[in-house]
């Protein structure tokens, strides 16, 4: 599967560079039209389906398109994956093409744990600091988990950088009894 993604994935940034289209409307478009596919198992037993015309297929995501100002180029990729039957795909393509771009436009992303909810100014000196560590800007993701008890734990790639309060119980707790 990983082939698989990773083929579209940078099939479909290569076009998006190759038109000049925006890549954040872009994806964020592809993002819309996985969710509805995610959310919707009518949908998804009609383009995965080898009884129903790729035509048909086609005018479903026509209307698709036409209802919610989907642009041509997303368009025809979700239309390519449908026609090689490739839709059940289109999850992981999509997370895989927003990696791709990041890759290409500079960015790095970040997952952001805290023990409570950060404001925007929180946010922003922790993404600055990020985008020093790296040298990249930075697309953060932020969640909440209270058993971390406060500060913070950043997850770039497979590395993690423990600011929390419990990783630094942790390591105490490790220095004490070594």
């Amino acid at each position: 599967m990983a082939s698989v993604t990773s083929t579209y994935a940078r099939a479909f940034a290569d076009a998006v560079f190759e038109v000049k289209v925006d890549p954040e409307k872009t994806l964020g478009e592809a993002q819309a039209i996985a969710e509805l596919v995610a959310e919707s198992k009518d949908l998804r037993a009609v383009w995965e389906a080898p009884s129903i015309t790729a035509e048909q297929k086609r005018a479903v995501l026509d209307s698709i398109v036409a209802r919610d100002g989907i642009s041509q180029t997303v368009r025809n990729f979700v239309a390519v994956l449908i026609d090689h039957g490739r839709i059940n795909f289109l999850g992981p393509i999509v997370k895989q093409f927003e990696r791709e771009l990041n890759q290409r436009l500079g960015f790095t992303e970040a997952e952001i744990t805290s023990a409570h909810d950060l404001d925007q100014t929180d946010r922003r000196t922790l993404e600055a600091q990020m985008e020093k560590l790296t040298g990249k800007k930075v697309r953060a993701r932020y969640s909440r988990d209270a058993s971390i008890l406060g500060g913070a734990v950043v997850k770039i790639g497979s590395t993690i950088y423990d600011g929390s309060v419990a990783g630094q119980l942790e390591r105490i707790k490790e220095a004490i009894s070594s």
